[in-house]
């Protein structure tokens, strides 16, 4: 069993790419993740077969989802399906969002750097 509450520095800590740092934390069936990206920071297009659905807290980027892009604001919502590719750019200011992962994604549980490339799969 896991305890009930999280503190962000108990999460498993990720820096996959420059400029973006992730906060990590699951449930039985779901992954969340905190992610911070400084301005103009990239997370390289890649897939993986986990639904995904996010929430804008801070700042803005460039979403570009199955090769259309979104301009995300806070309060935005996103929901990618398994299997979809997906890039983000950051904006001129820090950014923060939440994602929800279904199911669990096991590739996230361990800290450090993760390989990063335009077709990586194990990326957000």
């Amino acid at each position: 069993m896991f305890d009930y509450l999280v503190d962000q520095d108990s999460c498993v800590k990720r820096n996959p790419f420059p400029g973006v740092r992730m906060f990590i934390a699951e449930a039985e069936k779901m992954t969340l993740s905190v992610v911070d990206l400084d301005p103009h920071a990239v997370i390289p297009e890649h897939s993986h077969p986990h639904e995904q659905i996010g929430y804008m807290v801070q700042g803005e980027f460039e979403f570009i989802i199955g090769g259309r892009s979104h301009h995300v604001r806070p309060g935005q919502i996103w929901r990618i399906p398994g299997g979809v590719h997906h890039k983000v750019i950051a904006g001129d200011q820090p950014a923060r969002a939440v994602d929800v992962f279904y199911p669990v994604r096991e590739d996230m549980r361990e800290e450090g750097p993760r390989a990063s490339g335009p077709s990586a799969s194990k990326a957000s």
